[in-house]
């Protein structure tokens, strides 16, 4: 009974093993910054609550940040994602580019991405 159940172990060890992704540090940070764009921009959301869901994805951010900054298979790969990164450094690495600019992430990203205050005054509510 005992070698039965090793072999039906292994077996479903077998299936399972290649279905399993290890996410990399920049997969994790791509991750948790889509997280964070979600909290800055969900509508529904009350202010004291964004505010300290904000606060913690910002901890996350600035360690996955530093972690992927450090990670030696990253730094010294040529794929298209990690040149795609660098090149966008502003927007990859939000939490210390807007530190650097001593601007709030929210304005940090929405500087990056083109829009201004001005331009969202300038919008309206419609259908279409």
């Amino acid at each position: 009974m005992r070698n039965h159940l090793k072999f039906a172990l292994l077996v479903t060890a077998i299936f399972i093993a290649p279905s399993i992704v290890l996410a990399g540090s920049l997969e994790n940070l791509e991750r948790e910054r889509a997280i964070l764009l979600n909290i800055m921009f969900t509508p529904s959301m009350e202010g004291g609550a964004r505010h300290e869901k904000l606060a913690l994805e910002k901890r996350r951010l600035v360690d996955l940040e530093r972690i992927l900054l450090r990670d030696k298979s990253v730094v010294g790969s040529d794929t298209s994602e990690v040149r795609r990164a660098f090149e966008n450094f502003d927007l990859t690495f939000l939490v210390h580019a807007s530190v650097d600019k001593n601007l709030s992430m929210v304005d940090h990203w929405m500087e990056q991405v083109g829009i201004s205050t001005h331009s969202l005054m300038g919008t309206r509510i419609g259908r279409r």
